[in-house]
């Protein structure tokens, strides 16, 4: 199985490299308020933008994440606290009932 993934990832990497040999051509990248690099490899482009991409979606799903554990403290909080108020009743009822049975 070791050698599968190797060989995927080799595989991977011949294709990414190939990509980047084949889109080697300068381009002009245009900004906001005309604002302009020229000559950019379009693959350094690509890549830019894959990276960003990728930045975004990791800050996007660390936010999701740290929603959740918050979620999952204040969710456990309240299980605390359901049994806490839970064993309270029980503990006055028994009482009663020894208070009761205890003059007879």
């Amino acid at each position: 199985m070791r050698y599968l993934v190797w060989v995927l990832r080799l595989l991977v990497f011949v294709i990414v490299l190939l990509f980047a040999l084949k889109n080697t051509e300068p381009v002009d990248v245009h900004f906001f308020a005309n604002y302009m690099i020229t000559d950019v490899p379009l693959v350094v482009v690509m890549l830019t933008a894959l990276i960003v991409g990728l930045f975004i979606g990791v800050l996007l799903m660390v936010l999701a994440i740290l929603r959740k554990r918050r979620e999952v403290a204040k969710l456990k909080q309240e299980i605390v606290r359901l049994e806490r108020q839970q064993r309270q009743p029980i503990v006055a009822e028994r009482n009663e009932v020894a208070d009761v049975v205890t003059p007879l």
